[in-house]
C-alpha cells in the first residue's frame, strides 16, 4: 500500500513537472464587440425656427423642463439623450457663447483633454463647434451652433451610467457622428 502511495505521489509530481514545461503566456485582452444599426436619418419638423435631421434609431422628446424648443434626443439601447436646447439671440450672442464654452469646461476636472472641432456652413449660415471631451467626463461631447444674429443651438450628451471613458467610447463615437449629421442638416426657420 505504501508503495502505491509513494508511486502515485511520483506520478502526480511528473505530471506537474511536464504539464508546465510549455511558455506561459498570459491571456490577451479581451475586446468589446458592439454594434449598433447603421444610422437611417429622418427629418424632424418642429414647431421652433430651426429643423434637422434625426437618428431614427433615437426618439425625440420634448425636455422635462417644458422650456420651448427645449428637446431631448433619447437613445435607450444605449442609455445614453443628447439635450438640446434653443435660444434666440437679443444682444446676447457673446454670453451664449461664454455659457457654452464654460460647460464644457465645467469637464476638464474629469477630461483627459478637450479638442473642438470647428464647423462653418456660409450657404446655411450655420456657425458652430462639437467639442470631443476624452477622459471619465460627464459628456463626451457638446456643441453650440449659430447663426450669429438670431438663432443660437445648443447641446450635449449625456450616458445614464458611470463615465467611464473605455466603456462608452464605442457609443460615444456613434453619438458624435449623429451630432455631426444634426448640424450638417440643420436648418434655420425666418
Amino acid at each position: 500500500m505504501k508503495k502505491k502511495i509513494i508511486r502515485f505521489f511520483l506520478f502526480i509530481c511528473t505530471a506537474v513537472l511536464f504539464s508546465c514545461a510549455g511558455e506561459v503566456l498570459p491571456k490577451p485582452k479581451g475586446m468589446l464587440r458592439l454594434s449598433y444599426p447603421a444610422p437611417e436619418y429622418k427629418e424632424v419638423l418642429l414647431p421652433c425656427p430651426f429643423s434637422f435631421e434625426k437618428n431614427e434609431f433615437s426618439e425625440l422628446q420634448k425636455a422635462r423642463r417644458n422650456r420651448k424648443c427645449w428637446y431631448d434626443l433619447e437613445y435607450k439601447r444605449l442609455k445614453a439623450t443628447v439635450y438640446i436646447s434653443y435660444y434666440e439671440i437679443h444682444n446676447n450672442l457673446d454670453s451664449l457663447l461664454r455659457d457654452a464654452q464654460n460647460l464644457t469646461q465645467e469637464h476638464f476636472i474629469k477630461a483627459d483633454a478637450i479638442k473642438p472641432e470647428e464647423y462653418m456652413n456660409t450657404e446655411k449660415k450655420v456657425y458652430g463647434t462639437i467639442y470631443k471631451v476624452s477622459g471619465n467626463a460627464a459628456s463626451p461631447s457638446q456643441f453650440y451652433v449659430t447663426d450669429s444674429v438670431k438663432h443660437f443651438l445648443v447641446g450635449s450628451i449625456y450616458f445614464k451610467v458611470k463615465p467611464n471613458y473605455d466603456s462608452i467610447l464605442p457609443a460615444a463615437n456613434y453619438l458624435r457622428n449623429d451630432i455631426r449629421h444634426l448640424i450638417e442638416t440643420l436648418q434655420w426657420k425666418e
